[in-house]
């Protein structure tokens, strides 16, 4: 089966420039060599703290940054090839959803525009069919048809982040980049929103890149789980294999950081010392190592590669190498 979606290499250094004359002096290597892929109707769920790369990865993938080097490939279509002109047919194949559902909509458009911009856009149907399938889009994320009436303001935050999510759907994309969409919402709001998302996926068969740090929300909604760490992916695995057994070090201190809603549970919390390294210049050899407790030599030197552990698990650590030999 073609995935959807297949990002092999993809590398995103920002320059860093200083001076009068704006010279280069460095590149901060936001997203270094990061490879997946995405079958249809799956979630994939990116997480790692912030700063490791995984929102530059969704906007790579949408061209919202073009990328320093790497390949991007949708259904077969090498897309990092294409102009932007060949490119914007694609957009309605791939939307995205973003953390923040108020600075993402414009204060002075209504509601029903908000959503109907897109087709509008694109060009997909007339007003009266148009301003028909926006009340349909308003049903399926749970809002009434006079909100198309009202603005941005006149929402709550989990009203908000549906009408992104409807915005999103208006072109019937086959992928939706989901960047953190229910951070910035209440407990129970979050609950609503992501049963929606999964409602949503079952019925128009979507895939997801759903990025996140909450590793709560992860259980619940992947199918597939990639950690990043300082612009790399160093684990990734079905949910069932990552959370049963995490591998990589920096994926069990992430396991033991996550609260747990059975206060009788027990469970030994690894304390990871120092900071995050700078991705400017980021540690040789294994990118972790500066805080890993297992650290050895062949850590500080050599670069592990992303192996397979299991038909269902990879990761990138030299403790995997020495055990199984």
């Amino acid at each position: 089966m073609t995935p959807t979606l297949a990002v092999t290499d993809l590398v995103k250094h920002f320059p860093i420039q200083k001076g009068l004359l704006a010279r280069e002096v460095g590149q901060v290597r936001a997203v270094d060599g990061v490879s997946f892929a995405v079958a249809p109707g799956e979630t994939l769920c990116v997480v790692g703290e912030s700063g490791c790369g995984k929102s530059t990865v969704g906007r790579l993938i949408l061209r919202l940054l073009e990328p320093t080097a790497g390949t991007i490939t949708f259904e077969g279509r090498d897309v990092g090839r294409l102009s932007r002109s060949d490119f914007r047919p694609l957009r309605q194949e791939l939307q995205i959803v973003f953390q923040d559902p108020y600075a993402s909509l414009n204060p002075r458009m209504r509601a029903g525009a908000i959503v109907g911009e897109p087709l509008e856009n694109f060009g997909t149907l007339g007003r009266a069919e148009r301003k028909a399938h926006v009340a349909e889009l308003f049903a399926k994320v749970g809002l009434p048809q006079d909100a198309m009436d009202r603005y941005a303001f006149e929402f709550s935050g989990g009203q908000r982040q549906r009408l992104g999510i409807a915005r999103a759907l208006a072109v019937a994309p086959k992928l939706i980049v989901a960047d953190e969409p229910v951070s910035a919402l209440d407990v129970s709001v979050q609950a609503q929103v992501l049963n929606l998302m999964m409602d949503l996926k079952a019925e128009f068969g979507l895939a997801y890149l759903f990025i996140s740090h909450d590793l709560g929300v992860v259980e619940h909604v992947a199918d597939r789980v990639a950690v990043m760490y300082l612009g790399q992916i160093v684990e990734i695995g079905t949910r069932a294999a990552i959370f049963a057994e995490p591998r990589h070090p920096y994926t069990k201190a992430l396991m033991s950081a996550a609260p747990r809603p059975d206060p009788r549970a027990k469970r030994e919390r690894i304390i990871l010392e120092g900071d995050v390294p700078s991705p400017a210049s980021p540690p040789a050899g294994c990118r972790f190592h500066t805080r890993c407790p297992f650290a050895f030599d062949r850590c500080r030197t050599e670069v592990p590669t992303l192996r397979d552990i299991s038909a269902d698990q990879k990761a990138a650590c030299h403790l995997d190498e020495v055990g199984s030999s």
